[in-house]
């Protein structure tokens, strides 16, 4: 599991891009770039981590499921996402 400090800074992130992003998208098509520089560093969307929506863990996140490779097995394993079987051949 995540620290919870990470997984409340992402969530602030996740909400200031959404706060600022008619604006940025504004600012972009004039393509006043000083103007971008005076919005928050946090605004920006590159700014954002992919992570783990049931641990908050950054690495092996499969994007499609939004889990990470170990959640995503654990609950492939015990049936808990519909389609997914155990390789075997």
């Amino acid at each position: 599991m995540a620290k919870k400090s990470i997984e409340a800074r992402q969530r602030k992130r996740e909400a200031m891009v959404a706060k600022f992003a008619e604006k940025r998208a504004a600012l972009k098509a004039a393509g006043d770039y000083q103007g971008l520089d005076q919005l928050p560093k946090n605004a920006s969307p590159v700014r954002l981590k992919n992570r783990c929506q049931l641990t908050g863990r950054p690495k092996g996140y499969m994007r499609y499921f939004g889990l990470s490779r170990v959640m995503f097995r654990d609950m492939a394993l015990a049936g808990k996402i519909p389609g997914i079987t155990k390789a075997s051949w």
